[in-house]
């Protein structure tokens, strides 16, 4: 069932919350940097039309609704916009779910990723129930699979040559974490969103 009362997850320095419409700018600003974009599925320059459509999209999406993604921005300190999360939720079976997530280059290294995904994580186990999280990447993003290991997920297989992205066959990663692993994380760790 989704989650229509969701307005965000506040942690030590985030905000994770929904889109609004002027963080189109900041969202194609990013998704157009090569860096950024070089293990996504986007191609960059990604245009503003494209990120506005998106933005307004995922604005009116509200978290946990199965067969869906939503889109959360994050939001630091200072109130800018610097990347985002996505969760999908199993169209078949809403105790499953998916999560991704994107930061801006200068955002990049200063853990935000990891506050954020801890933070989603904490929502989708603690506060919606699910069972399962699960999460892709390309074998070649060492700094994203290295954050999914950091925040608990194990790595569950490696596909070999099993995406065809920008003109090549890549290796993907799958990660998982199950609940009560979460939950056993957690009370060790403490809680991550105030």
């Amino acid at each position: 069932m989704s989650d229509t009362g969701f307005t965000g997850l506040r942690t030590a320095r985030l905000l994770v919350r929904r889109f609004r419409p002027d963080d189109a700018a900041t969202f194609a600003a990013y998704r157009s940097d090569p860096d950024v974009a070089r293990y996504q599925s986007w191609d960059a320059p990604y245009p503003l039309a494209q990120a506005q459509e998106l933005v307004d999209e995922a604005a009116g999406r509200h978290p946990d609704t199965p067969g869906e993604w939503c889109q959360l921005a994050i939001e630091d300190a200072a109130g800018r916009h610097v990347g985002d999360v996505a969760v999908h939720v199993d169209a078949d079976d809403p105790r499953l779910a998916t999560i991704g997530f994107t930061l801006a280059a200068e955002a990049q290294g200063l853990g935000y990723a990891t506050e954020a995904v801890t933070a989603v994580l904490d929502y989708l186990f603690l506060v919606r129930g699910k069972h399962r999280v699960a999460a892709e990447c390309d074998a070649r993003n060492v700094r994203s699979a290295a954050l999914l290991e950091r925040v608990g997920m194990r790595r569950e297989a490696h596909h070999r040559s099993s995406a065809w992205w920008k003109g090549e066959w890549t290796d993907e990663y799958r990660y998982a974490v199950l609940a009560q692993e979460w939950a056993a994380r957690r009370d060790t760790a403490g809680p991550s969103a105030t």
